[in-house]
């Protein structure tokens, strides 16, 4: 898998990312405390609501920004997006009212809903080799879930030597290097696509992604994966702290117990995915996660709540990893970045209905019902899927006749009946035969 780091480009832009998380790691820990230090026991009030702030900035931010990134340098537009969030960084040390830190969340989301997506689209056309890419991808979900190791741990040694405002120092740090390391890299030029309007530019991922049926299955299976991620992030304290009666090292452990089977599964995604299609290991993955949330509803005991979060972590990368794949064989080089804005919204989307449901059926039932109720969505999202992702529409060289275009236009010079890789654009705008 590390072979992949050979390549200079995405060594510096995979160093980049790997920074800029434990900088955003750090600034999730310090953000809980200094909520608690402005609200006091309505700490959790304030941080739900900064949590819904990121969510309407992911899904509201990423869609306009994916619109302009095929005609902006994509380098100055990531160095300057981790500046930004590094003004706001610094900037969060001296709020003293909680209306400030929800401006400057809003901000800071906002200018990570434009760099991640914009950012992921560039990874595939520095490493067009399909191979090298799900090894990139295998790598980039380990990242992720060892900031949510990593990200704690320092934060609790630097909390031992200075106190919690100085964790945004850290943050601020992760963006510098990560512009820096951005800086150092030779990124490709995005080939701009024929003039549109805003709005045109603005829905074009979405677009896309409706009229694409594998793009279609995995929104869906967004859904599924959403619901029981909710679930672990949302109820993990209260399932560790009030159900079982543990303390919060307790909980840190369940969460890394999602964590390691997340991980587990990533390494061993290059070499699955070489046997088996995309379809079927992310289809796969989904059940998992529903036979998971179904499971919790008899959870017994602590010790059986860190081997179901093991089994749904392992489930969750099977879902969740390889959609990169299916985002690159379902777009051209130049509609690539609108539609990884588009599934970063989508996705978001998702969370933002799961997490108010995981919340409040925990809340107002038990965490029996909130197991039961997440696993109903998970079940019928992975059922919408199967439906619709069909294997039919799965070749990537597709079989079609163009009888909308003219007989002199440049695309079917070799005739209207032809074939070649399909995606929806400008001379594809419908699925064949469906």
């Amino acid at each position: 898998m590390l072979s992949v780091l050979k390549n200079p480009t995405y060594r510096h832009l995979f160093f980049a990312q790997v920074i800029a998380l434990v900088g955003t790691g750090l600034a999730t820990v310090a953000l809980g405390l200094l909520a608690y230090d402005l609200a006091g026991p309505d700490a959790g009030a304030v941080l739900g609501t900064a949590l819904a702030i990121k969510m309407v900035a992911y899904i509201s931010v990423a869609p306009v920004a994916g619109a302009f990134a095929e005609y902006l340098p994509r380098k100055a537009m990531l160095v300057s997006l981790d500046l930004v969030r590094a003004g706001v960084a610094v900037m969060l040390p001296f709020v003293t009212e909680i209306w400030q830190v929800y401006l400057l969340i809003f901000l800071l989301q906002a200018a990570s809903a434009a760099f991640t997506p914009t950012f992921q689209a560039t990874i595939p056309d520095i490493l067009p080799d399909e191979g090298e890419y799900t090894r990139a991808l295998s790598l980039s979900r380990l990242a992720y879930d060892l900031e949510s190791v990593i990200s704690p741990m320092l934060a609790a040694a630097l909390l031992t030597v200075v106190s919690f405002h100085s964790l945004f120092g850290g943050t601020v740090i992760g963006f510098l290097v990560s512009a820096a390391m951005v800086t150092t890299a030779v990124l490709p030029r995005p080939t701009p696509g024929p003039k549109r309007s805003v709005y045109e530019r603005t829905t074009k991922g979405v677009r896309i992604f409706m009229r694409t049926p594998r793009l279609r299955g995995l929104l869906a299976l967004n859904l599924a994966v959403a619901a029981a991620s909710a679930m672990v992030i949302v109820n993990t304290v209260v399932l560790v702290q009030a159900r079982f009666g543990l303390d919060q090292r307790s909980m840190a452990l369940a969460l890394m117990a999602f964590g390691a089977g997340s991980m587990a599964v990533a390494l061993a995604l290059p070499r699955l995915l070489e046997q088996l299609d995309d379809r079927r290991v992310m289809l796969a993955g989904g059940a998992i996660l529903v036979v998971g949330l179904a499971l919790g509803v008899w959870l017994p005991n602590y010790e059986a709540l860190i081997v179901l979060w093991v089994v749904v972590g392992a489930g969750y990368s099977l879902a969740q990893t390889p959609s990169g794949r299916i985002l690159r064989r379902s777009s051209s080089a130049q509609d690539r970045p609108a539609l990884f804005a588009a599934q970063f919204a989508l996705s978001h989307a998702c969370w933002l209905i799961t997490y108010p449901v995981a919340g409040w059926l925990g809340a107002t039932f038990s965490t029996t019902a909130a197991f039961g109720g997440l696993a109903v969505i998970a079940g019928a999202a992975w059922v919408l899927s199967k439906s619709i992702w069909d294997p039919r529409f799965e070749d990537e060289v597709v079989a079609h006749r163009h009888d909308d275009l003219p007989a002199d236009h440049p695309h079917v010079q070799g005739g209207k009946q032809h074939a070649h890789p399909f995606v929806i654009d400008d001379e594809h705008r419908k699925w064949p035969g469906h």
